[in-house]
């Protein structure tokens, strides 16, 4: 029996691009590939939690087509976010159901940032929803969240697409998603979008350096896509479902080359 590779996704951040995510695991589902390790920071937390929590991917893109602005947005006179950020930790614990990290059936690792040393957080432990509430606290826009004596903020802001972290789990083939930067030319920016902009632009030396250990690197043309424009999830999904399928003969051909060579070394 030929021995089959770990296959890990690093998921990126990148807000409404980022249901993008929800195509290429869709894809990828389609075409047999079922991924052992995800790992994603931002709104790659948010999606890959919810599938390492068992949601197949067009459940994911219901939810996030019915789950109105509303339902989600409480808005706070406050000096640390616009937005208090307890009513989508509440739908998180919902649908997650309150499980923890260690107990999906898949390894997950999210990313979020400490504030006050500036570095990255690793979530492999604990609960789901409150590793992806840390990780897409938007700074500025979400309260940080207090968790384990740190101030935790958008992974975004460390790494964008943890690539690396999903090789340190352990992942034999690296499938990289990044959802890029908008191309806003004379647009006229929106909070959302001058925040998310700036966290991609102060992110983007890190993620080109980190590249090189992605063995698969997806790039779906989102860049006509705003940051705040939530109310396009179908477009986003299928861009992200058409990208992945133009990678699949890429993607099949990584993990054949990975089982021969496994073979003939026991051999």
């Amino acid at each position: 029996m030929t021995e089959k590779p770990k296959i890990g996704i690093a998921l990126g951040s990148g807000s409404a691009r980022g249901f993008a995510h929800i195509g290429v695991l869709k894809a990828l589902e389609e075409n047999n590939i079922f991924v052992d390790i995800v790992t994603g920071s931002s709104a790659g937390a948010l999606v890959g939690g919810l599938y390492c929590s068992g949601i197949k991917p067009e459940m994911i893109k219901n939810l996030a087509i019915q789950i109105d602005k509303k339902l989600w947005m409480d808005f706070t006179v406050s000096r640390r976010g616009i937005l208090k950020g307890d009513k989508i930790e509440e739908i998180l614990k919902l649908i997650t159901g309150e499980r923890n990290i260690e107990d999906l059936n898949k390894k997950l690792g999210i990313v979020a940032t400490d504030l006050q040393k500036g570095e990255g957080v690793i979530f492999t432990e604990g609960p789901l929803y409150s590793a992806i509430r840390s990780s897409i606290s938007i700074p500025g826009v979400f309260e940080p969240v207090n968790y384990d004596n740190k101030v935790l903020v958008d992974g975004g802001v460390v790494d964008r697409v943890p690539i690396s972290l999903t090789k340190d789990l352990g992942a034999d083939i690296v499938i990289a998603v990044d959802v890029g930067f908008s191309e806003y030319g004379n647009r006229i920016f929106h909070l959302l979008d001058i925040i998310q902009q700036s966290i991609d632009i102060m992110a983007k030396k890190i993620l080109e350096a980190d590249k090189i250990y992605a063995d698969i690197l997806i790039e779906p043309p989102l860049s006509h896509i705003e940051s705040s424009q939530f109310e396009l999830v179908e477009e986003c999904v299928e861009i992200g479902y058409k990208t992945a399928l133009e990678h699949m003969d890429e993607i099949k051909g990584k993990i054949k080359f990975w089982e021969d060579k496994n073979s003939r070394i026991k051999n």
